[in-house]
């Protein structure tokens, strides 16, 4: 094997290697913003409606040690309750 066709293997290893690094750093930076549907804060629980459309949603809010119910939301961020109280949320299929 040539000098030429090692070297040229060594960088494009190389190269290829720098480039998925940063393709999952590239991607993992989104992930910190609030993402669609429910999710938990160390102290609190939301909903994100994610919509370009400005529709409201109905989402079934389930609640520890109480009934679970549902809510109307807006597009954007709603505040659920506690963390501690709301263990999840989902969309059930109509508008509102």
């Amino acid at each position: 094997m040539s000098f030429r066709r090692t070297l040229t293997g060594v960088l494009g290893s190389a190269a290829l290697a720098l480039t998925s690094l940063g393709v999952v750093t590239a991607h993992a930076a989104p992930a910190a913003a609030d993402p669609c549907g429910f999710y938990e804060t160390s102290s609190d629980a939301y909903y994100n409606h994610c919509t370009s459309d400005g529709s409201r949603v109905v989402i079934q809010v389930r609640v520890a040690y109480a009934a679970d119910y549902e809510r109307c939301v807006a597009p954007g961020r709603t505040w659920l309750g506690s963390a501690a109280k709301i263990q999840g949320a989902h969309y059930v299929g109509r508008t509102c």
